[in-house]
């Protein structure tokens, strides 16, 4: 998600970051940079403009140029306009006590129905008893999608294979609810291949007659600006309320979702990131920007967590990092349970420094890309899983051919781990004022550095050596090195 606009960005900032001083004129660069990032990511062109506009307001100032650190102060101006960009967003479904209508519009092939079925579940979550209405009359497998949805959620559907007039469908369907206590409908409708008069005419008398409670638009977000173009037409028809953004998991550059909200008025209220049942996400703001920036987004994987994970496993891990211990056993149980989530380079995406990870995994499957961490470490012997520290060179070449790796992907692992394990030690020294404020100062890090990778924290010696002690050191190491490969070599011959 948001590959291409995480990258360049992160470039620009890293390009600034190189400069001995911010001036004027860097600083122009650096914003030239980060406009055409936001063109390549497909951002509507007057969006970009006004953008960029706004945050060279804020960045070419006085203050912000002779201040201590302006980079990161540059990337927090930068974060800040990505979030009023694409907010405020109110979630709240707002619907009557009975009687309740949510209504579904889109283009055909934007993930509309499967999207309906999301969000009755997302409904059902939220302690209400929806009912899902198959009213598009247009594609007959439309309604057999529904019902098979329908069954997987575990959320009733109204059929009436009879009828030839949605609206007369969403009548008995409300009558039907009426009687089975259920509220609110969520209704599915016609969709077609591209916006035309016959499609907003159905859609509009629907809207007049039934006058639903929300209207939500669900568009495609890897078309672009196209489903930028196709929510602004629905709204001026229909007054939308709300847009859902389908197919964030794949390759969408996310023009789409920095630009509906500014083109339209309409915020993104929800996002589509996969094909399973369960996969719809309230959309966030600040969480997106974070994600976008690099910086990760922990609450929607604590929230993910909470909804899908073995909570007795989960605990046992929690007892562990409470009590300083976290290794790589630990860490390979927990990818079981993580696995749950869905992608890995997904959840990856959302721990922060994790993205570097994530990229040796491309867009393999799931279980691939848990089979390939999981390989490395059970490519590990017991000791080496509790006490990395002892995996060298020829160690790490033992374990990368017995995964079946690059011994490039052992030492990322294991440097990450490195990282991850000091800060679950450390956290779990600290009371909650000392987490929370821990955990603040390594959003700062990030925000200024969002491709940085998590390091262990270094132990100052109280005195820096001089480059002849570095380098008498290096070569005591080599020859130490050398003398344990000479002893090896006489075993095995032995």
């Amino acid at each position: 998600m948001f590959e291409v606009l995480q990258e360049a960005l992160g470039n620009a900032i890293r390009t600034l970051r190189g400069r001995g001083r911010l001036t004027e004129a860097n600083m122009r660069e650096g914003l030239k940079m980060v406009q055409q990032a936001l063109l390549e990511a497909d951002v509507s062109v007057p969006v970009v403009k006004q953008f960029v506009q706004r945050v060279a307001q804020q960045a070419l100032g006085e203050k912000v140029l002779k201040s201590l650190n302006p980079t990161q102060q540059l990337v927090g101006i930068v974060y800040q306009e990505l979030v009023n960009l694409m907010g405020p967003v109110d979630h709240r479904i707002h619907m009557r006590p009975h009687g309740g209508i949510v209504l579904l519009c889109g283009l055909q092939g934007s993930g509309k129905t499967t999207t309906c079925a999301k969000l009755a579940r997302y409904l059902a979550q939220q302690n209400h008893r929806p009912l899902l209405v198959a009213a598009d009359l247009q594609r007959p497998a439309a309604i057999d999608q529904l019902e098979v949805l329908g069954q997987k959620a575990g959320i009733p559907v109204f059929v009436d294979r009879q009828a030839s007039d949605p609206l007369v469908v969403c009548r008995n369907a409300l009558d039907y609810a009426r009687r089975n206590d259920l509220n609110p409908l969520v209704v599915d409708t016609a969709g077609r291949l591209h916006v035309d008069e016959e499609l907003m005419q159905q859609l509009t008398r629907l809207d007049t007659e039934l006058a639903p409670d929300e209207v939500l638009f669900v568009v495609d977000a890897m078309t672009g600006q196209d489903a930028v173009n196709s929510a602004k037409a629905f709204n001026e028809a229909l007054e939308i309320d709300g847009v859902i953004l389908t197919k964030l998991d794949g390759d969408a550059r996310g023009g789409a979702a920095l630009s509906v909200k500014s083109v339209t008025g309409v915020p993104i209220k929800f996002i589509g990131v996969g094909e399973g049942i369960d996969a719809l996400e309230e959309f966030h703001p600040d969480r997106m920007a974070r994600r976008i920036l690099g910086m990760g987004d922990i609450l929607t994987l604590v929230e993910q967590a909470r909804q899908k994970l073995d909570k007795e496993a989960m605990l046992r891990q929690q007892e562990a990092i409470q009590k300083g211990q976290f290794t790589l056993e630990h860490f390979r149980d927990l990818l079981s349970q993580v696995g749950r989530l869905g992608s890995v380079t997904r959840w990856l995406g959302l721990l922060p420094g994790m993205s570097q990870l994530s990229e040796f995994m491309g867009d393999e499957d799931a279980e691939v890309q848990l089979r390939r961490i999981r390989g490395i470490i059970d490519s590990m012997t017991p000791e080496e899983r509790r006490d990395p520290k002892i995996i060298d060179r020829s160690r790490r070449r033992r374990i990368a051919a017995g995964a079946g790796v690059d011994q490039q992907e052992v030492s990322l692992l294991l440097k990450q781990f490195e990282g991850m394990a000091d800060i679950m030690r450390r956290l779990s020294q600290m009371g909650m004022r000392g987490r929370l404020q821990a955990i603040q100062q390594l959003s700062q890090v990030l925000a200024a550095n969002p491709t940085m990778t998590i390091t262990k924290q270094k132990k100052g010696t109280g005195k820096r050596l001089t480059p002849e002690e570095r380098a008498r050191l290096r070569k005591l190491r080599e020859r130490e090195e050398r003398r344990r490969r000479r002893e090896e070599k006489r075993r095995h011959g032995n």
